[in-house]
């Protein structure tokens, strides 16, 4: 059990919410985006996949190296500094690079910088107490999900295949679903014992937080 907890918890780590936005964005609508064949969009997602995961992880790895963390589980809430301040950098970047980015849409923009907003949110207060990062993240995800559904008046995610035809699937569910996944992320959580309720509902809540102000601010 505690090895699919683990492994639930690496599926959906805070730092690939953004990868996972990108790609239901391009599944609602491929056009939102002003690049069309798939090599640019490969190079897309390359420069969001560098500097929301991989730069980070490599920090982290770094930090692991010198000795200035015992493991890349970081118990210790003294032990996130350094990384969440090299993340919150790298988001703060990445931020830049979209906002006044015609190729990306407006949608794009307040996740991103909600994500921005969510980790400096945590890195305050991670001073204080061990605020569940996971937590951040499921947050950011579900109310990004739900702006995208009832704010931006998306309503389904379209598959096409030549094959098997085209299929939709109304946002509604994927709604339901990233609640599902994201009580499915905190339960793991507290089985690995690795943050308490009030982490996670405190974490749960900064998310949706971060990603109400991201919307109020560029929309």
């Amino acid at each position: 059990m505690r090895t699919i907890a683990k492994t639930i918890s690496i599926l959906f780590h805070p730092l690939f919410i953004l990868s996972y936005l990108f790609f239901l964005l391009l599944l609602i609508n491929p056009y939102l985006f002003s690049i069309q064949d798939a090599q640019n969009k490969v190079l897309v997602l390359i420069s969001i996949v560098s500097l929301s995961v991989g730069f980070p992880l490599v920090v982290v790895a770094l930090f692991k190296m010198i000795g200035f963390i015992d493991s890349f589980e970081m118990k210790d809430r003294t032990e996130r500094i350094g990384p969440m301040i090299a993340t919150s950098i790298f988001y703060l970047w990445l931020f830049l690079n979209v906002k006044d980015n015609p190729i990306f849409p407006k949608a794009y923009s307040v996740m991103v910088l909600g994500a921005t907003i969510g980790l400096f949110c945590a890195f305050f207060i991670n001073n204080f107490s061990k605020i569940s990062l996971h937590g951040v993240g499921m947050g950011g995800l579900v109310s990004a999900v739900f702006l995208i559904r009832f704010q931006y008046s998306y309503q389904y995610l379209i598959f096409e295949n030549t094959t098997f035809g085209n299929y939709q699937i109304h946002l509604n569910l994927v709604l339901y679903a990233s609640l599902l996944i994201a009580g499915l992320v905190c339960s793991c959580r507290l089985l690995l014992k690795a943050h308490n309720r009030n982490d996670l509902y405190g974490g749960f809540i900064v998310g949706v937080i971060a990603q109400i102000i991201a919307y109020r601010v560029l929309i």
